[in-house]
């Protein structure tokens, strides 16, 4: 009788979690597309704070990883490309890390900590075991 209601997605940075939990989402899987036709070797996003980067890094993260579920982009505009989904969804191993949580007084302290985030999302990655 009474369809869910969407939520508003404050602090959601988990692309499967804003799907799967019913959040409101503006599509942005075009991005994905775009990075696979035009992007380089390697790309960087400077935006401001609370921009979206790491959703979309989330959005990229269950695209491309093995781990992630096929059925997550259904609807999507990213889902009417079934040649490049077919090519590349789910076909990679992924290594999801975000820099935002270092927050150091001093370079060593910035290096370990780095290492330390690098070393527990490969730890993560069942695929590399």
């Amino acid at each position: 009788m009474f369809e869910e209601k969407k939520r508003l997605p404050v602090g959601v940075e988990n692309f499967e979690q804003m799907i799967k939990e019913n959040y409101y989402y503006v599509d942005k899987t075009r991005l994905i597309g775009e990075l696979l036709r035009n992007g380089g070797m390697v790309n960087l996003f400077t935006r401001p704070r609370r921009f979206g980067k790491t959703l979309n890094m989330s959005m990229l993260e269950h695209f491309f990883s093995i781990e992630g579920e096929e059925n997550l982009f259904e609807g999507l505009e990213i889902a009417k490309d079934t040649k490049l989904c077919e090519a590349y969804r789910g076909k990679y191993p992924v290594i999801f890390l975000s820099l935002k949580g270092i927050n150091a007084g001093s370079y060593d302290t910035a290096f370990r900590l780095t290492m330390e985030t690098v070393k527990g999302a490969a730890k993560k990655q069942s695929s590399l075991k």
